[in-house]
């Protein structure tokens, strides 16, 4: 059963709502402290790993990190079932070139 609240306790409620809007505006632009310092993110390295493919009409369509760099996946759009898919490795760091390469299928 849920009982009335209390008439002390109804300004408990706006005032939590500021505190955590003052804290969204305070935090907004705050480096991701999950994230390893000094790695691009991942949507920026899907964004070079286009801008370095120069082919038009490609997407990126998977980004996956592991400890030292990006893979990005691109594939043509409409997407062609990885049949004309390319892949791009960057550094995580500089998100300078790896090398670009045909999916491996297996």
């Amino acid at each position: 059963m849920i009982t009335a609240m209390r008439q002390r306790y109804w300004l408990l409620y706006p005032v939590w709502i500021l505190v955590c809007a003052a804290l969204f505006f305070a935090m907004r632009g705050r480096e991701d402290p999950s994230r390893r310092p000094g790695r691009i993110l991942s949507n920026d390295a899907a964004v070079r790993a286009l801008a370095i493919l120069h082919r038009p009409g490609y997407e990126a369509v998977h980004v996956a990190g592991e400890s030292n760099r990006w893979i990005v996946l691109c594939d043509r759009v409409p997407h062609t079932g990885l049949r004309d898919a390319v892949i791009v490795e960057l550094d995580a760091v500089s998100g300078r070139l790896f090398t670009i390469r045909q999916p491996i299928r297996r």
